[in-house]
């Protein structure tokens, strides 16, 4: 897996965790919480990481400016995910292998799971794998959809779920694998046609299906994986689940 690049988004602001720090610099049991993303991609055999910066991209660059391997795209303008992992086209022009596309604000994020995934795309070989998870309450999130088949047919976000679709309980993390020219090709053929008028990377998995390449979906993250932080009290769930898992404060 020594090929294989990581793009980490860390380019948001910490507004609704109360803080005027960029979001993956606010601190999980003690740690910007940025950094257990990166030791995982590292403990997966990830040896090359792009980290997406964009507000105040100095104080990211600060912290991690002695890791091996790190390099930085800035995002001057946030126009949505896709929009974000654009900004690392110029640093992936010519990567034939395995591109792992994961949120720098998911501390949670597993290095077994990375690692499945990694071997599981190695293996099969698909334009694009989509690291999921079954969740029984997934209120919010975008629901993996399937055909007869069982196999990966989209993603539908809540809003625009109908009352089946509300009831699919396997949603999508955000956390992806790309062979690199086919993140490069979907990357190229993202259009911001929403109300928000930003690109989404949640859009080229089915770019790449609508090409008739392979597209996977693969449930095995953990329940763990699930926990996002956007809000301080989300903060203090995930730090309550950490020290279960046997995490330590620093």
């Amino acid at each position: 897996m020594n090929d294989a690049v990581a793009v980490v988004l860390a380019a948001g602001m910490g507004t609704r965790m109360k803080s005027d720090l960029p979001k993956v610099l606010v601190q999980v049991l003690g740690r910007p919480m940025i950094e257990y993303v990166l030791d995982a991609l590292a403990a997966a055999g990830v040896q090359r990481t792009i980290v997406i910066v964009g507000y105040r991209a100095d104080d990211v660059k600060q912290l991690l400016a002695s890791r091996r391997g790190v390099e930085f795209a800035l995002q001057a303008e946030r126009l949505g995910t896709g929009h974000a992992v654009k900004m690392a086209q110029p640093l992936l022009v010519g990567h034939r292998g395995p591109v792992i596309v994961v949120a720098g604000d998911s501390p949670m994020i597993q290095a077994a799971s990375a690692r499945k995934l990694l071997e599981y795309f190695q293996r099969e070989r698909p334009a694009c794998l989509l690291g999921t998870l079954h969740k029984a309450n997934p209120f919010g999130l975008g629901r993996i959809v399937r055909d007869e088949m069982g196999q990966f047919a989209g993603i539908v976000e809540e809003k625009d779920a109908t009352d089946d679709q509300r009831r699919i309980t396997e949603v999508n993390m955000s956390t992806y694998i790309f062979s690199g020219p086919d993140l490069l090709y979907a990357l190229d053929h993202l259009k911001n046609e929403n109300r928000q008028n930003e690109y989404y990377l949640t859009d080229c998995p089915g770019i790449l299906k609508a090409e008739g390449k392979l597209v996977e979906a693969l449930p095995i993250l953990q329940p763990c994986e699930a926990l996002s932080i956007n809000t301080t009290e989300e903060l203090s769930q995930v730090e309550a689940e950490m020290r279960k898992l046997g995490y330590t404060t620093t």
